[in-house]
């Protein structure tokens, strides 16, 4: 059995090591960038790959509120023709601006008087497609878990399947995250926001891997994305909490001349308050933005050494070997980044379960004295 799946490997990797020289030296002079970006960034349309020359494409609904009113249509009428500005022209006096432009790149713009206007805009872009993508797959894997829980009692026996999967892995993230974090009292409270947060996290981590619909979609490694996470712990932490948390904010137990007359000490905390979220918001965009790209840019190496010199020989030579070497680290990343997607959900889940904690937090009881 284990030799069947050596060879079942070996064969993968010399299939890819063989059309891969043979892919590539079929395309010249690639953006990389272009390539990076397309990936990374919001667009108006799915692009899923390129069978020759003709680009396979989801056009997604546009919904605009322009001068002339709202506007619903497909991304397929903006052309893909650009003009001499580097914007693709639309319908009804609207067009897409250059992804190179300083202000406002890739969105739909007008011209209104002369000036350059941007007009309300609610379209179903692709991070927004992916999203409700994420959504429904989230449902399903929670409401199936849950249907075999009304019908069954509890000591029945345990489920099999994608059921008992779930079951494990939620009860997992309950027991050894959440309420070894929090109170009991608390953990009823805030764990399914809390188990909220962390599925919905690893799913969208884990679908930004899979490189193919419905899969594809840097959804956590947009700012506004985890940027509506860290707000809402952020809103939960600060609005829920007790007395004695304010007091240690706006009068901590420190020194008085820390406090008055320059209040220093309240300042850092208050301050505090705003970094806490900000570091939940900005560890899971980075990593799994850098992540994306250190994913790509190894396939995109590729590319590079095809076209490092004029002469063919010399470019077949560092093509093929930097294609072995580039499979290889693609595979590394690729598996690096699934831990990572786990290993980022975790993290955000449990520093939010401790932030809401030390807002609960009471003050210690005083000692009584004891009469003698």
């Amino acid at each position: 059995m284990k030799k069947i799946k050596l060879k079942q490997f070996f064969f993968i990797f010399v299939m890819l090591f063989t059309l891969a020289p043979v892919t590539v030296s079929a395309r010249q002079n690639i953006d990389v960038g272009n390539i990076l970006w397309g990936h990374i960034k919001d667009s108006y349309d799915w692009h899923i790959t390129k069978i020759g020359k003709t680009p396979v494409i989801i056009h997604l609904p546009v919904i605009v509120k322009s001068s002339t009113g709202w506007h619903v249509f497909s991304s397929s009428r903006f052309s893909e023709v650009k003009n001499t500005n580097g914007n693709r022209p639309g319908p009804y006096g609207l067009y897409i601006k250059s992804a190179d432009a300083k202000s406002h790149p890739g969105k739909i713009m007008e011209m209104v008087n002369g000036n350059e206007v941007r007009p309300l805009d609610i379209s179903i872009t692709k991070t927004v497609c992916v999203l409700f993508i994420d959504a429904i797959l989230l449902l399903i894997c929670v409401l199936v878990p849950a249907r075999w829980c009304r019908h069954h009692k509890w000591d029945d026996s345990a489920p099999k399947g994608f059921t008992g999967l779930m079951h494990m892995f939620i009860m997992s993230i309950y027991h050894d995250v959440v309420k070894s974090t929090m109170t009991d009292r608390e953990a009823v409270v805030y764990g399914p926001w809390l188990m909220t947060c962390f599925f919905f996290i690893f799913l969208a981590n884990l679908m930004g891997v899979v490189p193919f619909p419905p899969g594809g979609g840097n959804l956590t490694g947009n700012i506004t994305c985890t940027f509506f996470l860290g707000i809402t712990t952020f809103i939960i932490t600060n609005v829920t909490g007790s007395k004695e948390y304010w007091k240690s904010i706006f009068w901590p137990k420190v020194p008085l001349w820390l406090k008055c007359p320059v209040p220093l000490m309240p300042f850092i905390e208050l301050f505090s308050i705003i970094t806490k979220p900000l570091a939940l918001m900005i560890r899971l965009f980075a990593n799994m933005l850098a992540g994306h790209a250190i994913a790509l840019s190894f396939a995109a190496m590729i590319f590079i050494m095809f076209n490092i010199s004029e002469n063919a020989v010399v470019d077949a030579a560092a093509g093929t070997g930097m294609t072995v070497v580039s499979i290889a680290m693609s595979i590394f990343m690729m598996l690096l980044e699934i831990l990572v997607c786990y290993i980022q959900a975790l993290v955000f889940t449990m520093l939010s379960a401790v932030f809401i904690h030390l807002a609960h937090e009471k003050s210690e009881p005083k000692a009584e004295t004891v009469k003698a």
